[in-house]
């Protein structure tokens, strides 16, 4: 009997284009492609990507059964844009007694670039003051109840709510950290009197200190649960019925509000049935476990941290999905990067509407607690990322002083670009650059043709209005551009004290790699590494994704008054939670991996620095050894310690665990130099209905504009799969591949490494 073939596929949904990459998990064989996002239902284009892979994947012109699917990876940025967009429908706030202005009075810090806060008005909360209920009960901060919670006035804020139609709350008891009772026991308040809300509490969410930016987080976390929650859902339903699995699933775990939800069995199509059990969830919630007799497929969505979660667990902790595009990218393109030799790494990932950037510096990106996104600071663990608005679709705009801008604005994939011919009316970085001739007349090696006129009509507009020529006029659109990539670059790297020229520059996304030149000259990087398929690395990132969950607990003390046996009790208790999630997962005892770290400072510091607590028995030499690796870490992030200073205190503050579920990880192949390429990964570009354009026989060339003081020069376009390893291309040149381009301008040269990458640097005569 021939054994059934294991295809993992991860998919990353973008604002212009749905990447998807699938790995054969007997043979090592790894396939990609791309199709047209759709903004109107996600879900269609998740699953036209599927079909196209399983289309590459078949044999004999058939393509390949959905059954043969093990696991499904994907990205999403719903949460991310539904905060960037600001789109957030009325949340409720439940708050301690006497701390209703909460979020008015927030950190009163005032943004850079505002000399002081006259200048600066204070945004809009993400919660009105009149949304705003307090209820009596008080806890220290030890945990210890000083006032009982007054459950007659809990019930009296749930009908409030609950009157005024308000179904989606956060709640953030004073210290609720330290003892979550009086938060549980007003969720399941809410849960008798409104049944029907959504609620996020925050001693769940993030239990660890600073009220404000806890209660921030639980309530972004419950602004983003029910978009993201259907998201999910409908996907998951259409994937199960894609590859077999029941049509329905109906479950009860953690339902809005808490309250229970009838259970039902439903027939298979094929006629096996599900068998439903309920259990006890930790925290209190009900877990519904099924039996049946077709299992569905595993359907695990990115977290900002570096991990991925069952969709079925990743609707009760939608703030962890907040960078969940970036993330991805991040991380593919650090495996990629550090099996080509570069172990500091800057991250460049251009897609349709942003680039993101990030920092990789032992083949590990950077991982931050003090990130935001759009106006909503977040504070979970998420990989260090910087978004600025300057994706392909971003448009080019005159400011009423009639200076030229670029973004944040796009046109994103509905009507797109001019070029998209849909009927767009604004000019973007993607009309420049195939205006100038830097990109083919047409996308995914033809499957979406590119209409140059408009293009040029309306560069011709905006040249008008600026008194340039239309050629001028494209080379300020991708000046701009590049700059608000290079400030971007320069925010996680010369802000933190880091010298960018110390760094390798990995480019990819859809339109990562157009303007790596410019960034090499403004920024003084030495190489940039462009890996294949640069478009699909966020979806490649994907499949080498850990299952990842993260505990905090805080435990303010100084080191001198640390007990080890009660910290070693509490890093055990978060290490239980991090085991049944991973149990929950579905991965053995023996296969869980975690994580120890602590957050420390000088004793009157604001902020901690986090270190690696190591393994095994904590007794006061290992304590130690945590303090001097504090004192380390904090010399390296700010120049100076306190390490011989015994009138400097060190303070303990956060404790964290992460549970890791490994899992098998594609290799990187090297190829042979000097032969006839071997796809590192194999496209969809032949496989595009006819659509592809043949290759001419001998050299091609088309008319490019590098600077517009030149012109227009005759330019060789070279195919990328054409080049093998050690092959050299030398600028003025133009290397194409199904789903992205790279532009080499006159005094650089690309090189084909052993990995199929290829290496940018500038050349002797223009050093």
């Amino acid at each position: 009997m021939q054994q059934r073939r294991r295809i993992r596929v991860g998919i990353d949904t973008g604002g212009t284009f749905t990447d998807v990459v699938a790995l054969d998990e007997e043979t090592g064989r790894i396939v990609t492609t791309k199709t047209p996002s759709t903004p109107a239902n996600p879900a269609d284009g998740f699953l036209a990507g599927i079909d196209k892979v399983l289309a590459l994947l078949g044999d004999g012109g058939s393509p390949l059964d959905g059954s043969a699917i093990s696991a499904v990876s994907h990205g999403t940025t719903v949460a991310t844009n539904q905060l960037l967009e600001g789109k957030v429908d009325r949340v409720g706030f439940v708050t301690t007694e006497g701390y209703d202005a909460l979020l008015e009075i927030a950190r009163q810090s005032v943004p850079d670039g505002y000399g002081n806060s006259y200048f600066w008005v204070k945004p809009p909360r993400i919660v009105p003051r009149d949304l705003v209920r307090s209820v009596g009960g008080r806890l220290d901060f030890t945990g210890a109840e000083i006032r009982p919670f007054d459950e007659a006035g809990a019930r009296e804020v749930a009908r409030w709510f609950r009157d005024r139609g308000v179904d989606t709350l956060g709640v953030c008891f004073l210290h609720s950290y330290a003892d979550p009772g009086h938060e549980q026991r007003m969720r399941e308040v809410l849960a008798e009197e409104h049944p029907d809300a959504v609620v996020s509490i925050s001693s769940e969410v993030l239990r660890e200190y600073r009220e404000y930016e806890r209660a921030m987080t639980t309530l972004v976390d419950a602004a983003v649960k029910p978009r993201l929650s259907a998201y999910v859902s409908n996907i998951s339903a259409r994937l199960s019925s894609y590859v077999g699995g029941p049509s329905v699933v109906e479950r009860s775990r953690d339902h809005p509000g808490g309250s229970s939800v009838v259970e039902r069995s439903r027939d298979h199509p094929g006629g096996s049935s599900v068998v439903e059990r309920s259990r006890d969830h930790p925290g209190g919630s009900s877990v519904v476990e099924r039996s049946r007799d077709h299992p569905g497929v595993p359907f695990y969505v990115m977290k900002s941290n570096g991990g991925v979660l069952s969709a079925d667990e990743v609707v009760h902790q939608p703030i962890t999905t907040v960078l969940s595009g970036p993330a991805a990218g991040a991380l593919g393109a650090a495996l990629i990067a550090s099996a080509a030799g570069f172990d500091r790494v800057l991250t460049c990932d251009g897609g349709g509407t942003s680039t993101d950037v990030s920092v990789v510096v032992g083949g590990e990106p950077t991982l931050t607690t003090e990130g935001t996104v759009g106006a909503y600071p977040s504070k979970i663990p998420m990989i260090d990322v910087v978004t600025v608005g300057a994706g392909g679709g971003s448009i080019a705009w005159l400011s009423p002083e009639g200076a030229l801008k670029v973004g944040p604005q796009s046109a994103g994939a509905d009507p797109g670009p001019l070029c998209y011919g849909r009927g767009g009316a604004d000019v973007t970085i993607t009309d420049a650059h195939v205006v100038l001739g830097r990109i083919p007349p047409h996308l995914l090696g033809g499957e979406i043709p590119l209409d140059v006129g408009a293009a040029r009509a309306g560069i011709e507009r905006l040249a008008s209005e600026l008194d340039l020529t239309p050629e001028a006029a494209a080379v300020g659109v991708l000046e701009i551009s590049a700059w608000n990539q290079a400030n971007a670059l320069r925010q996680v790297t010369v802000k933190r004290g880091l010298d960018v020229r110390d760094f390798a520059l990995t480019t990819f996304g859809g339109s990562g790699s157009l303007l790596l030149c410019r960034l090499m000259d403004v920024l003084g990087v030495p190489t940039v590494l462009v890996p294949p398929d640069p478009g699909n690395v966020s979806a490649f990132g994907l499949l080498t994704v850990d299952v990842k969950n993260d505990y905090v607990q805080t435990r303010v003390c100084l080191d001198a008054d640390v007990d080890p046996t009660t910290l070693a009790t509490s890093y055990d208790e978060l290490t239980g939670q991090a085991s049944d999630a991973l149990l929950r997962e579905g991965f053995a005892e023996t296969a869980h991996v975690f994580v120890r770290t602590a957050d420390l400072r000088y004793f009157g510091q604001a902020f901690e620095v986090r270190v690696p607590v190591p393994d095994g028995l904590l007794d006061r030499a290992a304590l130690d050894g945590v303090v001097a690796a504090f004192h380390t870490a904090h010399r390296g992030l700010y120049g100076y310690d306190f390490a011989g200073d015994d009138t400097q205190q060190v303070e303990w503050v956060n404790l964290r665990v992460s549970g890791i579920g490994p899992i098998t990880r594609p290799e990187r192949r090297r190829l042979a130099p000097g032969i006839e390429p071997v796809p590192v990964v194999e496209r969809s570009r032949d496989h595009t209905d006819g659509l592809d354009p043949a290759r001419p026989a001998g050299p091609v060339t088309r008319p490019v504009c590098f600077d517009a003081s030149v012109g227009y020069v005759d330019t060789p376009i070279h195919q990328r799969d054409d080049l093998p390893p050690g092959a050299t291309v030398t600028g003025p040149a133009i290397v194409e591949e199904y789903g992205s381009t790279v532009p080499l301008h006159p005094g650089f040269a690309a090189t084909v490494d052993d990995f199929g990458n290829l290496l940018v640097r500038r050349t002797e005569a223009a050093r």
